[in-house]
This record gives structure tokens, C-alpha cells and sequence, in this order.
């Protein structure tokens, strides 16, 4: 019985981290941000796992990391902004958003340094990592890498499950 549960488990596990929370027409999970805590102080844990799906609080508030190319914005070119599916923070464009080859979202560089906090990781003994945080509500974004594009050469390799995406307004 449970090599059965367990092979269902592997067979749902790519849709599991596509879920998402509901959104409105403007792209957002509520109208006035009563439920994702926009412009609150600090969301409580409870609310926090009651709001985000299971992969994306391991993700922000456990530092985890979803599996490579799974995300739902791995291969995602719309122009628009990527925000903290925490706390709604502008953090990235879809200007600097390239395919690295790596499996994960990455862009070159972030709206605003101010925008996030980097922290070293020596959560793998054999590398050390640089993690990239939200400044606004800490949330796990995933990790920056000295192996990008010009003109930065930086490479911010962030989990899918640690953003939402905004589209630009239609230009007609």
C-alpha cells in the first residue's frame, strides 16, 4: 500500500508545485490585500501556511527549494514584474529575466539592491552560496551566482514558488 501511495506522490508532485493561490484579474490574490498581508508588520506563521501552498512556505519561510525545471516560471518570457509571493514586493522585470540552462527562473539583475538581502549559505558543506532574501519580509528567494550575463554577471537563481508574476499593461 504504501509503494502504491508513494508512486502517486511522484506522479502528483509536478502538479502540486504549480499550484498557486487564486488570483484576481489584476493579478493579485486579493482585491485589498486582506488575505496576503500586503503592508502588514509581520504575518504570523499560522497565516502564512493558511494563505501560501505547502511548497511555496517551504520555500520562503523554510529556505527550500523547489525541483529544477518545475517551477511554472522557469520558461516564462511575458514581459511584466515578478514579485515576493509574501508580502508583494517589486523585485524583478522580465527585462533582465534570461534562460540560464539552470532550472530555475534567473535574472541578471534585481529592480533595486535595497529590494532584497544576500546572506551567506554554507547549508551545503562542499559550496558556499550566497542566498537572496526579500528585504521587506525575509522570505527565501533562492541564490546569486557570480556566472551571468553581461553587463552584470550575475546570475539570481530564484525559485518559482517564491514569486507571482505581474504582466506589463496591454499597449493597444
Amino acid at each position: 500500500m504504501l509503494a502504491r501511495h508513494s508512486s502517486r506522490v511522484v506522479r502528483l508532485w509536478p502538479l502540486l508545485l504549480r499550484s498557486r493561490p487564486s488570483r484576481t484579474s489584476t493579478g493579485r490574490c486579493c482585491s485589498d490585500h486582506t488575505k496576503c498581508g500586503a503592508g502588514a508588520e509581520m504575518e504570523s506563521k499560522e497565516s502564512l501556511r493558511a494563505r501560501l501552498t505547502p511548497m511555496q512556505y517551504q520555500v520562503t519561510q523554510e529556505a527550500g527549494t523547489e525541483r529544477p525545471f518545475t517551477g511554472c516560471y522557469d520558461k516564462h518570457y511575458e514581459k511584466g514584474m515578478y514579485v515576493c509571493i509574501v508580502c508583494r514586493q517589486e523585485l524583478f522585470s522580465s527585462n533582465t529575466k534570461y534562460d540560464s540552462g539552470c532550472g530555475w527562473p534567473a535574472f541578471n539583475d534585481v529592480l533595486d539592491q535595497g529590494k532584497i538581502t544576500l546572506h551567506k549559505d554554507t547549508s551545503i558543506a562542499e559550496r558556499i552560496r550566497t542566498e537572496v532574501r526579500c528585504a521587506k519580509c525575509a522570505a527565501h528567494m533562492g541564490h546569486v551566482f557570480e556566472d551571468g550575463p553581461p553587463p552584470t554577471r550575475k546570475r539570481y537563481c530564484i525559485n518559482s514558488a517564491s514569486i507571482d508574476f505581474i504582466a506589463a499593461p496591454d499597449k493597444s
